[in-house]
C-alpha cells in the first residue's frame, strides 16, 4: 500500500491533498496563498478540526511572504475566520497567530526605514510559530491514542462515524489514532464504518484510511448503526469532536448525536476523542455552539451527479450536539 499525506510545509509552500478527489485520486496541491487555502476549507477540500487549525496559521504566516503589513495579515484574519463556524481549533490557532504577530511587529508608524531582511525575518518567525502548532498536534495526537487504549478490556468491535485520522489532523488522528494504536495491541476485531451523509467522509475517507492501515473494516450507511447494536455486534463507539463546551458537551459532523442516543439505549459505551485545543472553556454548554448550515447541492446531488430536485426545500446542518450524559469519556491528550 502507498503512503499518503495530508498536509505539510516546506520551501514556503503549504501543500494538502485535495480531500474531495479521495479515494479514486490522490491530487496534492501547492500554494503559497491564504486565499487559496481558505477556499479549500470551505470547499472541504480541507476538513477536521485539529487540520483545519494548522493550515490557518500556515495561510496567516504566507499572508507575510511577500512584505510585512499588518493590513494585509488582519486581511487574512478575517478572511480565514469566517470560513467555517463551528470547529474551535480554527479560531484557537488564529488567535495565537494574531496574538504573536501583533507581539512582533514593530509599529510602522513609529519605523519608516522597514527592510526587506525585516520582511524576511517576521515571516520566518511567523512560519516557526505555524510549524510549531502543527507539530504541537501531531504530539497531542500520540498522546490521545495511549491514553485511548485504557477504554479497552477486550478484543473490540468499534464503531465510528465521520473522518478522524491523518486527513483530519497534522498528527495520526484522534479516534481514529485510538482505533489503530488498540489494532495494533490486538484489541479491536472489527471496524464499523458509517458512511457520514451527505459528503460520506467515512465511506471515502476513514475506509481509505483503514485500508491503508490494514484493519478489518465494514462501511454501513448510517442508518445500518442502531441495526448493528440490537444485534450486539458493536462492543464500543468512539468519534471525534469540532467544540467541546466547558461542560463536557459537544459537537461533532451530523449524525452523532443519534449514535450516542443509541448507544445509550443499548448501554453500549460511547466516547470522544479529542485534543485540548477542541475545548471552549469560552462556554458553558452546547447551547452556544453553532451549527454550520451547509449548501442545498450536498444533498440534491453526488459531485455533479444530481439525485434529486435542487429546487426542493433542504435542511443541511454539517454538525449536531451531544450532551455530556450520553458521553461515557472524551479521551484527550
Amino acid at each position: 500500500m502507498n503512503s499518503y499525506f495530508n498536509i505539510r510545509y516546506g520551501e514556503g509552500f503549504f501543500e494538502y491533498i485535495n480531500q474531495t478527489k479521495l479515494p479514486f485520486t490522490e491530487e496534492y496541491v501547492s500554494t503559497d496563498d491564504y486565499e487559496t487555502i481558505a477556499a479549500a476549507i470551505e470547499k472541504l477540500e480541507m476538513r477536521g478540526a485539529p487540520a483545519l487549525g494548522i493550515a490557518a496559521a500556515f495561510g496567516l504566516a504566507l499572508s507575510q511572504k511577500f512584505g510585512t503589513s499588518k493590513e494585509v495579515f488582519h486581511k487574512a484574519y478575517k478572511r480565514l475566520h469566517r470560513t467555517r463556524p463551528t470547529a474551535v481549533n480554527l479560531f484557537f490557532a488564529l488567535d495565537l497567530m494574531k496574538d504573536y504577530f501583533n507581539s512582533i511587529v514593530i509599529n510602522k508608524d513609529k519605523d519608516v526605514s522597514l527592510t526587506r531582511e525585516y520582511d524576511t525575518t517576521i515571516f520566518f518567525l511567523l512560519e516557526e510559530k505555524a510549524k510549531e502548532i502543527m507539530q504541537d498536534d501531531i504530539d497531542r495526537c500520540e498522546r490521545i491514542a495511549q491514553n485511548g487504549l485504557e477504554i479497552f478490556s477486550r478484543k473490540s468491535n468499534v464503531l465510528t462515524h465521520c473522518n478522524t485520522g491523518k486527513l483530519a489532523t497534522g498528527g495520526d488522528g484522534t479516534a481514529f489514532a485510538v482505533i489503530r494504536k488498540a489494532f495494533e495491541a490486538g484489541l479491536v476485531e472489527h471496524v464499523y464504518v458509517d458512511e457520514t451523509r451527505p459528503l460520506l467522509q467515512g465511506s471515502r475517507l476513514t475506509a481509505y484510511e483503514l485500508y491503508h492501515a490494514g484493519i478489518p473494516f465494514s462501511v454501513i450507511t448510517d442508518s445500518t448503526a442502531g441495526f448493528l447494536m440490537q444485534q450486539g455486534k458493536v462492543d464500543l463507539v468512539i468519534t471525534g469532536a469540532d467544540r467541546i463546551a466547558s461542560n463536557g458537551d459537544a459537537a461533532n459532523k451530523i449524525g452523532t448525536y443519534s449514535l450516542a442516543v443509541l448507544a445509550d439505549y443499548h448501554n453500549i459505551p460511547f466516547y470522544i476523542a479529542a485534543p485540548k485545543t477542541t475545548f471552549d472553556n469560552s462556554i458553558s454548554s452546547m447551547a452556544e455552539i453553532p451549527i454550520e448550515l451547509r449548501l442545498d447541492n450536498e444533498l440534491c446531488a453526488f459531485g455533479n451527479e444530481k439525485i434529486t430536485r435542487i429546487e426542493y426545500n433542504f435542511y443541511n446542518p454539517a454538525f449536531d450536539k451531544i450532551p455530556a450524559k450520553l458521553i461515557k469519556k472524551i479521551i484527550s491528550d
